[in-house]
């Protein structure tokens, strides 16, 4: 329980942040971000050939839908955010989870779903497809 209330914890910390910088677009910062988290797997995997390919394809797979949901619609980069929750708490079952610290896909699981949530909800709140959650 204690991992999902950090990663819940720390998504509302970042979107709070996100918040007060006024100056960026809100969008960009999402999109890096979830093209950064994906990435993570690759570090915490690169001791396993083959484990470190599929977390390759995993983050790159990312990387584009973090693009297309910036440049093409918002909801692509909501449903980025479920899709990576989802990788999280799936990771344990077909990979070996002994490469990732403990209790991470918990963490990442709950800080991916709660910025999907709010990020659905400003889209949602927009009445219109955006470019660019603001």
């Amino acid at each position: 329980m204690t991992p999902i209330l950090i990663g819940i914890s720390s998504a509302l910390l970042l979107i709070v942040l996100f918040e007060l910088l006024k100056q960026f677009k809100k969008g960009h910062i999402y999109a890096l971000t979830l093209s950064g988290i994906g990435f993570l797997y690759v570090g915490f995997t690169w001791t396993s050939t083959p484990t470190v390919i599929i977390a390759s394809i995993q983050a790159i797979t990312f990387s584009f839908i973090a693009y297309y949901g910036l440049v093409k619609n918002s909801y692509i980069l909501v449903a980025g955010y479920f899709l990576h929750g989802l990788w999280d708490i799936s990771y344990n079952i077909w990979q070996n989870a002994s490469l990732i610290p403990p209790h991470y896909d918990w963490f990442c699981m709950s800080l991916d779903f709660t910025v999907g949530i709010y990020l659905a909800w400003k889209v949602l709140n927009q009445k219109q497809i955006s470019t660019d959650i603001t």
